[in-house]
């Protein structure tokens, strides 16, 4: 009967030790097999790309889905698709601007609703106001042409008032140099940016490349960089093929609210 004891002792003994050591081999495994943290990588630059125009037909939705970066994207008003592309664009993450019609110096044709210089503030003020109720998800306003209306303080700071009023900024596309946007908009302390290069004055695949390089030395030089481009086949593409390139060459895309000051 002692024998027996003596035992069954010795068996719990070595079953213990037989738990304890593989509680350590365990231990041993699990630090051998965890991940060794990433380093973090230094950003070269942030850049935000805006693409135009939107509203007009569906037709590059297809490239446009299949680019997994930050874009912000500008609508237009009142054209067939704009309400549709900004709510399922909105939807599905990307950031949507109202693209407001402004008055240019050249004698083009006009969208509908074009704010000009000879308005008062409650004309400019219904155009806002419909072209805002017009499409959802928009955090931001861009100038449509407006080379004219840039440059007048009195319109300029009437948009401006409603803007800060509604929380939103503004982004001067910059299509004249005679823009008075970045003063008034210091004076109002308006959320603001400005666009520093067009992608594709020239609708042509090996240009808007070179300027989508640009874009990317600016952000080197002065840590981010703005490029606006247009709802055109040949940018989307450009875009689709180069924006992981230069990711990984350690820019960051980023949506223009994370630029404006």
């Amino acid at each position: 009967m002692k024998r027996y004891e003596r035992y069954k002792i010795v068996i719990l003994v070595l079953s213990a030790v037989v738990i304890v050591e593989s509680a350590l081999l365990m231990q041993v495994w699990r630090g051998r097999t965890r991940k060794v943290p990433e380093l973090a990588v230094a950003i070269k630059g942030k850049i935000a790309i805006v693409v135009d125009d939107w509203g007009y037909n569906l037709n590059n939705l297809h490239i446009l889905e299949e680019i997994k970066y930050p874009l912000s994207l500008s609508v237009l008003p009142n054209l067939p698709y704009s309400r549709h592309l900004a709510e399922k664009l909105g939807r599905r993450g990307f950031e949507i601007i109202l693209h407001l019609p402004m008055e240019p110096y050249e004698r083009v044709r006009l969208e509908e609703d074009t704010i000009m210089t000879s308005m008062d503030e409650p004309a400019i003020v219904n155009i806002i106001d419909r072209d805002l109720a017009g499409a959802p998800y928009i955090c931001g306003v861009s100038n449509h042409m407006g080379s004219k209306a840039t440059g007048d303080s009195k319109t300029v700071s009437i948009i401006f008032r409603e803007l800060k009023k509604r929380g939103l900024y503004f982004l001067d596309s910059f299509v004249s140099a005679k823009s008075i946007c970045a003063d008034v908009a210091g004076k109002m302390q308006l959320s603001f940016a400005r666009r520093d290069i067009f992608l594709d004055n020239k609708d042509n695949p090996v240009y808007i490349r070179k300027q989508i390089q640009k874009l990317k030395a600016k952000a080197n030089i002065y840590g981010q960089a703005i490029g606006i481009g247009h709802n055109r086949k040949a940018t989307l593409e450009a875009l689709k093929e180069i924006m992981p390139i230069i990711e990984k060459e350690g820019y960051k895309f980023v949506f223009i609210s994370e630029l404006v000051r």
